[in-house]
C-alpha cells in the first residue's frame, strides 16, 4: 500500500527503503537464551517471560495469539531504522501491523524467537506485533542514532514538529559541524552578516518564540562528528562537510534548533543541519473547525469575509453590535432565523451575508449506522464533518484538488467515492518530483491519512488556504484540525508508534461533489 504512492499523482510519499520487505522464509525457530547485543543481548530468564509470567505453549510460539498486549517488566527496545516495522506473526507469511519511526523506545517481551527471518530474534511490543532485532532494532539504548532521533513528534495539538519552507538560496545539508571558514568556501563569503536581518524577520512574523530557547549544539555533534543516519533515510553524494543543496521547493521537519559559530541552525527528522537563516520559519495556522458536543448538531457556518459582527437582540427588539467575528471563524447555529440574522447556539445572532453555511445532511448511506466513524467531505464546499453514526462531532474547512470536479486521472483533482482509511502516519515525507512542472519536496507532513491509493487527509504547512482548492488531489487540513482528526479516526496509532497499516475496518471516507 504503501509502495503504490510513490508514482501515484495525487499526492506521493516516498518509496520503501531498502531492507523493509519480509526476508526469505524461516526454516527453523529456536527459542534464544542468549545472543550478542546486536542481536538481542537477551537477559536471564527473557526466554521464559510472558505476559503472565508462564511461556507459551509451543504450538502458539511465533503466531498472531502470541503478541497480545502484556504488562512492562522493563525490557525495552529502540528503533534504529527509518522504518522498523512490527509484524503479525514471525512466519514467512507476515504481514505488517505499522513501524516506530527512528529513536522510537517501546517496551518489549520475551521469549525471544529466531529464525532465518530474523537471525538477530524476534521480541513483543505493545500492544501487538513482533519486531526483528538487528538492522531495525536494537536493545542497546546509546545507540547514537536512538540519542540523534530522541525528540519525538508531538501529537494531538497541531504540527508535530518544527516547520521551514527553504528560503530564496536553499540550505546546503551538513552533516557535521562547519567551520566558518568551511562555510564561507561552500556558501560564499559573509554567511555571519545575514543572520541578524534574519533574526529581525523572525521578529517581525512573529515566530520567534516557535524556535524556543536556543542553545548550544547536542553533545553527539561535539568535535565535529559526523551524524550516523537511521537504516533507511535517503543518502545523498557527501562532499567535504555537506551532502548538497536541498531542492528549491523544499519543507523541512525540524526536530531541534542549536547555536553554532554564531549561526542558527536545524537539524531535520532526517538528520540534515540546515542554516536556519536560508528558510523561512512556518507560522501555523490558527484556524482550526468546531467540534460539536451532546445536542450540537449542524448548521455550523464560517465567517469567509475578513470583517463580520455579532449581535444581540435588545428589548426594544433591534440588533445591537456585541463583537466582532474573525476570518473563518466557526459559528454554531440553532437553524432559527430573525429578520435576516442567523441565531447562534450562545444566543446571539449573526447576519447571513459572508457566511459559508454546512447544512445537515438529509439522507445518510448505508454505513452511517450506530456509532461508526465516517467522514463526509464536499468538494463544492471544501468542507469536512467527522460523523458518528448519524451524529456530527467535527466540521471543518479543507482544501482539496485544485482540478475541482475535474477527472483524478487527467487533473489534480481529489478522488470522488466511498473509501476506508488503510494506512496512517504521524508524518511522512511527500514529493512531487514526477511532475516537472510543479516539483515539489516536503518533508514529513503531518499527520497523514491515505484512503485511496496515494490520496490522503494530512495536516498541512505550506500554505494557509483552507475553504480553497489548492491541493495535488490530497485533502488539506489545518495542524489543529490534522491533529484531532489523526487521533480520532481507526485505526488508532498505539503510543510510541509512528504508523499504523489497516488490519480492520479504517474509518470511511466519503469523498462527493
Amino acid at each position: 500500500m504503501l509502495s503504490l504512492a510513490a508514482w501515484l499523482p495525487s499526492c506521493s510519499q516516498r518509496r520503501e527503503p531498502p531492507g523493509a520487505e519480509p526476508s526469505a522464509p524461516p526454516a527453523t525457530v529456536r527459542v534464544a537464551a542468549s545472543s550478542s547485543d546486536e542481536g538481542g543481548s537477551v537477559e536471564p530468564g527473557d526466554d521464559q517471560r510472558t505476559a503472565k509470567g508462564v511461556a507459551p505453549p509451543a504450538e502458539i510460539l511465533g503466531t498472531e495469539q502470541d503478541n497480545l498486549p502484556f504488562e512492562p517488566d522493563g525490557t525495552r527496545i529502540a528503533s534504529i531504522a527509518w522504518r522498523t516495522w512490527a509484524y503479525t506473526d514471525t512466519g514467512n507469511k507476515r504481514t505488517r501491523y505499522g513501524y516506530l519511526r527512528a529513536g522510537a523506545i517501546v517496551d518489549a517481551r520475551g521469549p525471544v524467537i529466531v529464525n532465518a527471518g530474523c537471525q538477530g530474534g524476534w521480541l513483543r511490543i505493545n500492544p501487538r506485533g513482533f519486531v526483528c532485532l538487528g538492522k531495525g532494532a536494537t536493545k542497546d539504548l546509546t545507540h547514537p542514532v536512538v540519542v540523534a532521533n530522541s525528540v519525538r513528534a508531538v501529537r494531538g495539538q497541531g504540527f508535530p514538529y518544527l516547520y521551514a519552507m527553504a528560503g530564496e538560496v536553499a540550505p546546503f545539508r551538513y552533516f557535521r559541524l562547519a567551520s566558518v571558514p568551511e562555510m564561507e568556501t561552500i556558501e560564499g563569503k559573509g554567511v555571519l552578516g545575514r543572520v541578524p536581518a534574519w533574526k529581525q524577520r523572525l521578529a517581525a512574523q512573529g515566530v520567534q518564540e516557535l524556535l524556543g530557547e536556543i542553545n548550544g549544539p547536542p553533545e553527539f555533534l561535539a568535535d565535529k562528528r559526523k551524524i550516523e543516519k537511521a537504516y533507511g533515510v535517503p543518502q545523498h553524494l557527501h562532499f567535504s562537510v555537506h551532502a548538497g543543496r536541498a531542492a528549491p521547493d523544499s519543507g523541512f521537519a525540524i526536530q531541534r534548533v542549536f547555536e553554532h559559530e554564531g549561526r542558527v541552525f536545524g537539524l531535520t527528522t532526517e538528520l540534515d543541519l540546515i542554516a536556519m537563516d536560508r528558510t523561512r520559519v512556518v507560522k501555523p495556522s490558527s484556524f482550526h473547525g468546531a467540534e460539536l458536543g451532546v445536542g450540537e448538531e449542524l448548521p455550523v457556518a464560517f465567517m469567509q469575509s475578513h470583517f463580520g459582527q455579532r449581535y444581540t437582540l435588545n428589548e426594544a427588539g433591534q440588533m445591537q453590535v456585541k463583537g466582532s467575528l474573525r476570518h473563518r471563524e466557526a459559528i454554531k447555529l440553532t437553524g432559527k432565523a430573525h429578520h435576516g440574522f442567523l441565531e447562534t447556539r450562545d444566543g446571539d445572532y449573526v447576519a447571513r451575508e459572508g457566511l459559508r453555511i454546512i447544512q445537515p445532511r438529509d439522507s445518510y448511506a448505508s454505513f452511517a449506522t450506530g456509532t461508526r466513524k465516517w467522514i463526509d467531505l464536499s468538494i463544492r464546499d471544501q468542507a469536512l464533518v467527522a460523523y458518528e453514526g448519524k451524529k456530527p462531532v467535527y466540521v471543518t474547512l479543507v482544501s482539496t484538488g485544485r482540478g475541482g470536479l475535474g477527472d483524478p486521472d487527467k487533473t489534480h483533482a481529489t478522488a470522488r467515492g466511498t473509501f476506508m482509511v488503510h494506512s496512517k502516519h504521524v508524518s511522512a515525507t511527500m514529493d512531487g518530483s514526477d511532475d516537472k512542472s510543479d516539483s515539489y519536496n516536503l518533508l514529513d507532513v503531518p499527520f497523514v491519512q491515505y484512503f485511496h491509493k496515494g490520496y490522503a487527509l494530512h495536516g498541512t504547512y505550506w500554505h494557509d488556504e483552507f475553504g480553497k482548492v489548492r491541493s495535488h488531489g490530497c485533502v488539506n487540513l489545518s495542524p489543529i484540525d490534522s491533529a484531532w482528526l489523526f487521533e480520532w479516526t481507526d485505526p488508532p496509532v498505539p503510543d510510541g508508534w509512528h504508523s499504523v497499516l489497516n488490519k480492520d475496518r479504517g474509518t470511511v471516507v466519503f469523498v462527493r461533489p
